[in-house]
């Protein structure tokens, strides 16, 4: 039985195209984004709603709080056993989402890279906070600048980068190069979503709007309100940091709107980046 895989940057449509074959499948999809696994954020990550999960099943999606910490290694255990259910029940597993990293391990495999659990304790307990960030951004600014680029606003992983850095003394650019040579699954097809880029800075613009007509200013006060912005991960959920300095009064909403289209835009281009070079062991249709 096959799996179809649905993915692109974000705004690109894969949500709705996604709906629209688990039901001519008879599938149920498995969302493979990272923030959409987070609870209180369903607006600001354009989580599915009410009535679209009531037409198609929905797997991973608003299962967490804030408080748990976001790991690849968890995702790729809980994708594969939702894979298997669904197989089980006979239907076709939808797999779609943008968070390239994850689609890479739960279809080529994890990479296999040095780790040291007490080690990465340590760095934690030394790094994961607002205040360990800057000196995290500072030692890795010496150790792998290049990683620092990468990930600069991804707390998570510069802290894996540094661990990879001081047991390996590599970059873990450098050890993660290789691409995958076969998808783990068979009968994999797989669409990857391309808009032109000035198709998709439109289609970024009115999706921001929308969101906040929905009611995302809203949904962000109470996010932040429990917690958001100490969390492990979900603090890296788009927007809401500067939803955030907004509140605090650094800027007018107008300029607002317009950092979060700029920083979505930002954020689309690496996804598409990745995507153009991560993903090619995937079968396309």
């Amino acid at each position: 039985m096959k799996i179809r895989v649905i993915t692109g940057p974000t705004a690109s449509g894969k949500s709705a195209l996604a709906l629209k074959e688990a039901e001519q499948l008879g599938g149920e999809i498995v969302s493979a984004d990272s923030m959409q696994l987070y609870r209180g954020l369903e607006i600001g990550t354009a989580q599915p709603t009410a009535e679209e999960r009531g037409r198609v099943p929905h797997h991973l999606i608003g299962i967490w709080d804030f408080s748990v910490r976001a790991e690849v290694f968890t995702y790729c255990r809980l994708a594969e056993q939702a894979i298997r259910e669904i197989r089980g029940r006979g239907h076709v597993p939808v797999v779609v989402g943008g968070t390239g990293f994850y689609l890479k391990a739960l279809f080529g495999g994890l990479d296999d890279l040095p780790a040291d659990p007490a080690l990465r304790s340590e760095l934690d307990a030394r790094y994961d906070s607002e205040a360990g960030e800057i000196e995290l951004c500072a030692r890795m600014a010496e150790l792998d600048p290049c990683a620092l680029a990468r990930w600069k606003n991804c707390r998570r992983r510069l802290i894996r980068a540094l661990e990879v850095k001081l047991l390996s003394g590599k970059s873990i650019l450098e050890l993660q190069s290789g691409r995958p040579e076969k998808c783990r699954y068979p009968e994999v097809e797989t669409t990857i979503l391309m808009p032109e880029p000035g198709e998709l800075k439109t289609r970024i613009s009115r999706r921001c709007d929308a969101m906040f007509a929905a009611g995302w200013l809203e949904e962000a006060r109470q996010a932040i309100a429990d917690g958001l912005l100490a969390s492990p991960t979900a603090h890296q959920a788009l927007g809401y940091a500067l939803i955030a300095r907004f509140f605090a009064g650094e800027f007018d909403f107008d300029a607002l709107r317009e950092r979060i289209k700029t920083a979505t835009w930002q954020f689309a281009r690496r996804q598409r980046t990745f995507f153009r070079h991560q993903l090619d062991f995937l079968g396309r249709k």
